[in-house]
């Protein structure tokens, strides 16, 4: 089949525009994986609106749970003008069949790899309906086309991505149903190079789901960083704060705001988050002094909604966010995600009012 043109999308959770989007690594990895000889194009939801007359010979999407209804109505409208769709991200692959429905093709897992066949199917007429990625394959060629973003509007923030996978596997957490096992990291020769291309004078965001995947590792990226003298933020598991000398060479190597899940104060929601080392670093005022007095801010994330919440407990979140002085907080409901535990525990328990909440037009 013919392939001369190819749409990239990103669907946001609904039809408005936003002023906070992050430009999409994801959508850089494929316009990267694409051959040279096909006409590229990205239209991004979050900060633009899609044409209603867009006409490729291929379009392909990433999904999230929070922007499948949305893209779906967007992939039904291309599908409706002859135009197949492929879909990809957390949400097809946790889900490929519901996908299906609105899809030509779904590829579960990372795109590296299996991008590559699908396009070589369908320009020879052999399209199959769900190419796996490659999530235990080496990340030495993991590259990115930041090209695809000129024109577009994003916060001042450039995502970079040295591992993939957890160690942890948290109860609202999906990542180890996307994962697995599998916990990689990029060559530091290639992340070097990524970085001095994008610049030293942007604020980088690492957005490792969690950037502390061993001792090792983190000393060998930050050891590896700190010359080039980058200003950068992460999300990072409150371990680290165990020792001292990381914390050290996080500052030294330019870290300005780490990302820390506190989720939690009280204890029983943290054993049934299967967080309770949690407080393995101490209480949680001395973790936040360890960031602060090495001049490193601390953006703390929340979640309410388990069993042993109360309005104390939560009264009791806020206070401890203002008296620790936390630059950001951030307050979530709890949301059972496909492929989380959590999803799965509640279901088997009948407390779910909505199981596919994702497709619900009031939520």
């Amino acid at each position: 089949m013919n392939l001369k043109r190819l749409t990239l999308l990103r669907p946001n959770m609904g039809d408005h525009r936003s002023s906070d989007g992050m430009l999409p690594l994801s959508i850089a990895a494929l316009a990267a994986r694409t051959p040279a000889d096909v006409d590229v194009r990205f239209f991004d939801d979050v900060v633009e609106r899609i044409p209603v007359d867009d006409t490729p010979d291929l379009a392909a999407m990433t999904v999230g749970t929070f922007t499948a209804r949305r893209a779906y109505v967007i992939a039904d409208a291309y599908r409706s003008r002859g135009v197949p769709v492929v879909m990809g991200g957390y949400h097809p692959s946790l889900l490929p069949e519901e996908a299906l429905a609105h899809a030509d093709a779904v590829v579960v897992g990372d795109a590296e790899g299996s991008w590559e066949r699908l396009l070589d199917d369908f320009r020879r007429g052999t399209l199959r309906r769900v190419y796996t990625g490659g999530n235990d394959r080496p990340m030495d060629d993991v590259r990115y086309d930041r090209r695809i973003f000129r024109g577009k509007r994003y916060v001042p923030v450039e995502p970079v991505q040295y591992s993939r996978g957890c160690r942890f596997a948290c109860d609202f957490c999906s990542i180890r149903s996307f994962y697995r096992d599998s916990l990689r990291h990029r060559p530091l020769a290639g992340m070097l190079n990524e970085l001095e291309q994008v610049g030293t004078r942007k604020m980088i965001f690492f957005v490792d789901d969690n950037l502390f995947g061993s001792s090792q590792t983190l000393a060998e990226l930050l050891d590896a960083i700190r010359p080039l003298r980058i200003r950068w933020s992460c999300q990072i598991s409150i371990d680290v704060a165990r020792d001292d000398r990381l914390l050290d060479r996080m500052a030294a190597a330019g870290c300005q705001l780490a990302l820390i899940g506190f989720e939690s104060l009280s204890p029983e929601n943290l054993k049934q988050m299967a967080k309770p080392w949690n407080r393995v670093a101490g209480d949680y005022h001395s973790v936040v002094r360890k960031f602060h007095d090495r001049g490193m801010a601390v953006y703390g994330t929340f979640v309410f909604g388990y069993d042993a919440d109360t309005a104390e407990t939560i009264q009791r979140s806020l206070d401890f966010a203002l008296e620790a002085r936390l630059e950001i907080a951030n307050f979530n409901p709890l949301t059972p995600t496909p492929g989380s535990p959590l999803y799965d525990r509640l279901l088997g328990e009948g407390r779910m009012l909505s199981p596919r909440w994702w497709l619900d037009p009031d939520y």
